[in-house]
């Protein structure tokens, strides 16, 4: 049996143990993960076909360029995405959506021109995003995920598209 107390994980004899569940900093031990769904400005259906791809490389890209964050699992549907993805404590959520929805927008506009005329302005994402901690209902949530891009197809095939 193990317990955690403050930032150590301990066994039955007291004894202190890492576990692979935790990540550590200079000064802290995390779990933080987080489920966050986010969408185009008046939820277009633009991510469809080479779009949809080239949003979900971008979006693994950009989440390799900062320090220690994880993507978990990633599914782009054509008027939204899902992300489940671990950031560390020293990024707040916040701060991590400003740069990936800034990055992915900038990166868009120059690969498809044709966005740029969508949104005038240059506003691709609406203002907010849905971010929920995922704690010991994790594989709950990725099953979700997994499941909400099967049932996308199969509305897709019915509808035609």
């Amino acid at each position: 049996m193990m317990s955690l107390s403050g930032r150590r994980a301990t066994n039955q004899k007291g004894e202190l143990i890492m576990t692979q569940r935790f990540k550590r900093l200079s000064h802290s031990l995390y779990e933080c993960k987080y489920h966050i769904v986010f969408c185009p400005k008046y939820r277009f259906r633009i991510f469809k076909d080479a779009i949809g791809e080239y949003a979900r490389q971008q979006a693994y890209q950009l989440c390799k360029q900062k320090e220690q964050v994880v993507v978990m699992e990633l599914n782009v549907q054509p008027d939204h995405i899902h992300l489940v993805v671990e950031i560390p404590p020293k990024y707040s959520v916040s701060e991590f959506m400003g740069y990936l929805k800034g990055k992915m927008a900038i990166r868009l506009f120059q690969q498809y021109e044709s966005l740029g005329r969508r949104y005038w302005g240059r506003h691709l994402w609406a203002r907010g995003y849905c971010v929920s901690t995922i704690g010991l209902d994790e594989e709950k949530i990725r099953k979700y995920v997994q499941w909400q891009e099967q049932q996308e197809k199969q509305v897709e095939v019915v509808q035609g598209k």
